[in-house]
């Protein structure tokens, strides 16, 4: 005999509303805060770049692999004198490993490097006639190339709405809760859920800049914030907003004092 059921029993919850809590757990932050997040950030820096320089996608390749565990003053640097001989995979391969790696050797790891690059040379002439593929799986096919530095080449040079999580980005989306994650893949996928379309084309720099010169690792400046009203990082030190205005001659005076 089947035993009555309880009227006071609670229904199950459906499924609609887990997968809807699921999606909130992504985000401390309502659609509309998000919005105003990203809004300020295009005022600050309607079109942001990436600070490595470069002339052509090649070159951006290389410097991103060159890139990893250095600084970007530090990469600008060593490859101001390189790109300006060798700005193709085959003026490099024609360098050569040794003579590369005289113009890399103040970068970390230059000496893994400098074989990446040429085996990426190698690989960029044999494989794709010389020129920088805009898919991701082709990308991470490079030596020395990953996700990361994919999506870095996907997004500049190509104009790919793709998210670059580097230490910045993941520092970020965890401190301020804005698309927390135990690792830099999570981190991507969160973010590409959270972020509106609109922004994403930009989204990384936006992000990777604020990381650079506001919300630092050892002391976010939270008074240079145009965000601490929203912001709901539990440190945060100010709820007060900085004046929303364009940044650029700010980025460009931290440029030329680390130049």
């Amino acid at each position: 005999m089947q035993k009555p059921k309880l009227e006071n029993s609670a229904p199950a919850k459906p499924k609609a509303s887990r997968k809807a809590a699921s999606k909130k757990a992504l985000t401390a932050y309502s659609r509309q805060q998000i919005e105003e997040i990203f809004r300020r950030f295009r005022v600050q820096r309607p079109e942001p770049k990436g600070e490595l320089e470069h002339v052509n996608p090649f070159t951006l390749l290389v410097a991103v692999v060159l890139s990893a565990q250095a600084t970007d003053a530090g990469v600008n640097k060593a490859t101001r004198p390189l790109f300006k001989i060798a700005d193709t995979p085959e003026k490099m391969l024609a360098l050569g490993e040794e003579k590369l790696s005289g113009y890399i050797r103040t970068i970390g790891l230059w000496r893994n490097k400098a074989k990446n690059v040429i085996a990426l040379c190698e690989a960029l002439i044999h494989d794709h006639g010389g020129e920088v593929p805009g898919d991701r799986e082709a990308l991470t096919k490079l030596p020395g190339v990953g996700r990361k530095t994919a999506n870095v080449v996907l997004n500049m040079a190509f104009g790919q709405p793709t998210m670059a999580v580097d230490t910045h980005i993941f520092r970020i989306a965890n401190r301020i809760e804005l698309a927390p994650g135990k690792t830099p893949d999570a981190v991507e996928r969160n973010l590409l859920t959270v972020v509106p379309g609109e922004f994403l084309r930009h989204a990384h720099h936006w992000l990777i800049l604020h990381g650079r010169y506001v919300c630092k690792a050892r002391k976010p400046d939270c008074p240079a914030c145009v965000i601490a009203d929203i912001c709901k990082a539990p440190e945060k030190t100010t709820a007060v907003p900085a004046p929303l205005q364009p940044w650029a001659p700010i980025e460009a005076k931290h440029a030329a004092e680390e130049a």
